[in-house]
């Protein structure tokens, strides 16, 4: 008798203590979920807020290179630059310069020539009339650096920060390189408004739980938003470095470490870091980098600035993220203990259609599934296998080779079939009875089966004494060592056969063929060209093979 139930009885006594455990669990963690919540989204906005930061700027270089870009690489520009007195190429240059300027966030264009040093300037509503040198540049001028660092540096722009002298004021300043057959002819610089940049990044700072700075690869301090308002922020010239300014070791640590990793030009963006801070006024630090430049924005926050309208969030958070553990281990027990052992009975079931599996999943449990598997693996047995040599029968081997064939002519593969006959077998039933005879058939099915070594070759009794063997993926010379080593196999059983006149123990007759699968055949043509093949072996003597290439 098999035992019914246990598998529906240990599913609701699980999932009732599945979903017991559960309550009490979100009891005990929400006592501690609020600060691991709050930390994870605080961490999160932190990162958000430097990114933005970062991009904001990087969205205005960016756009700046572009224009500056184009101006550099205009024909009318660099023929000008090789000719700078030709009054026509100036006019056509400037008129290139004009439609950048406008377009351009300072609405100026500062132009210098490698050739003469001399200095222009294009200005939004300029006149081409009569365009004239405003300086000469001077590598011995601090105020010409711009021009000679650029020329120097192996990048085609560098961006800086530095005073404009004619304003007194900080900008960004974009320098780019005119280049002629790799060679620079000149620079063009445009600046952006420092006060303008500062602003929009750091507007939102304006707190005394955030902090936003912009450094460069040096770890000195471009722009501190808790400068804003002081003469310092727009005028200062002396340099500040994150070592002066931080007096914890693990803060300075990890930025000197974050700018070692990233050292040098960024073409392209990356995700922010986050550190976070165990003492001190903040609780994070990110870094981000800036777009097409060496620098940096740090950003220093505190969770109630990050995390401040969203206090019941957490709770509703761990809640939701307990049901869902709750419904995915409920799941995992349910998967395990009903619709796992069933896909592995649907599974095994599958290879035993196959011949490529001898038992079903199963058959060993004593519960419903074991009670299933045991009712089909009978069923089957009735179905496809011979009750007297357990062989497969004829009906499995032709609902299998569909399949078989099927694969085989996708993959051009090979497919031999044998057809034997057991010498004589009437006259054996005759002179020794039929229960012997019927021995004599167990004997030979097991020398079948024991000649066969591949899990998808098929032996099968297809009528009386006479058996197929269907050898898939086998060309003609594997089929024939294999026809010789099943005659042996069948002499070697040394049964008594005194009216076989092949010779005096019982033997067998072989025919076999061997063919490309496509998808126009079908098994029978195989096997009526193995048949054939027998024919031709019972022909001429018996206790033999013969061998015919498939012809359909």
């Amino acid at each position: 008798m098999f035992s019914r139930g246990k598998i529906s009885v240990r599913f609701r006594r699980i999932s009732i203590s599945l979903f017991t455990a559960a309550f009490i669990i979100t009891a005990a963690v929400m006592f501690f979920a609020f600060e691991a919540v709050t930390t994870q989204i605080s961490a999160e906005y932190a990162g958000r807020y430097a990114g933005s930061s970062a991009e904001a700027m990087s969205t205005h270089i960016t756009k700046e290179i572009g224009l500056m870009s184009i101006a550099a690489n205009s024909a009318d520009v660099i023929d000008w630059f090789m000719d700078e007195f030709n009054e026509d190429k100036k006019v056509r240059a400037f008129e290139v310069f004009s439609g950048i300027v406008s377009q351009l966030y300072s609405y100026n264009l500062y132009i210098g020539l490698e050739s003469s040093l001399n200095e222009y300037r294009a200005e939004t509503g300029q006149a081409s009339g009569n365009i004239q040198p405003v300086a000469v540049l001077s590598p011995y001028e601090p105020v010409d650096a711009w021009f000679f660092n650029c020329i120097e540096s192996e990048m085609n722009y560098t961006v800086s920060i530095d005073i404009d002298h004619m304003m007194q004021r900080k900008r960004v300043w974009l320098d780019y390189k005119v280049v002629k057959d790799g060679v620079p002819i000149g620079v063009l610089c445009t600046g952006l408004e420092f006060s303008h940049i500062a602003g929009e990044l750091f507007s939102q700072y304006e707190t005394n739980n955030m902090r936003g700075i912009i450094i460069n690869r040096f770890g000195d301090i471009y722009m501190d938003s808790s400068l804003m308002g002081s003469s310092d922020y727009l005028h200062s010239e002396y340099i500040v470095t994150i070592r002066d300014e931080f007096s914890d070791r693990a803060v300075i640590n990890a930025i000197e470490e974050y700018l070692v990793e990233i050292s040098g030009h960024r073409n392209q963006a990356s995700s922010p870091s986050i550190t976070r801070l165990t003492s001190g006024q903040y609780r994070f630090m990110t870094l981000a980098p800036i777009m097409h430049t060496d620098w940096s924005i740090i950003i220093l926050s505190g969770t109630t600035t990050l995390f401040d309208t969203m206090y019941f969030v957490p709770i509703m958070i761990t809640i939701l993220a307990l049901l869902i553990v709750f419904a995915v281990v409920n799941s995992i027990a349910n998967f395990r203990m009903l619709f796992q052992p069933l896909r592995k009975l649907e599974d095994s079931l599958a290879q035993l259609n196959e011949h490529s599996a001898d038992a079903l999943f199963g058959t060993e449990r004593d519960d419903e599934l074991g009670h299933l598997s045991n009712t089909i693996q009978d069923l089957f047995n009735k179905a496809n296998i011979d009750p007297l040599t357990g062989l497969y029968n004829r009906r499995f081997m032709e609902s299998s080779m569909e399949r078989i064939m099927g694969l085989l002519s996708r993959s051009k593969g090979h497919l031999s079939v044998m057809m034997l006959d057991i010498d004589f077998f009437k006259r054996y039933n005759d002179t020794y009875g039929h229960d012997r005879g019927d021995k004599c058939l167990k004997s030979v099915a097991g020398a079948l089966s024991n000649t066969v070594s591949r899990v998808n070759d098929i032996v099968v009794r297809y009528g009386g004494e006479e058996f197929t063997v269907i050898l898939p993926n086998t060309e003609s010379e594997g089929a024939k060592v294999f026809a010789e080593k099943l005659l042996k196999n069948v002499r070697d059983l040394n049964i008594p056969h005194e009216k076989n006149d092949a010779a005096p123990h019982v033997t067998v007759s072989l025919g076999v063929t061997t063919g490309i699968v496509d998808f126009k055949q079908d098994l029978h043509m195989y096997l009526k060209n193995a048949d054939e093949a027998l024919y031709m072996s019972k022909e001429n003597g018996r206790n033999r093979y013969t061998y015919l290439d498939f012809n359909p």
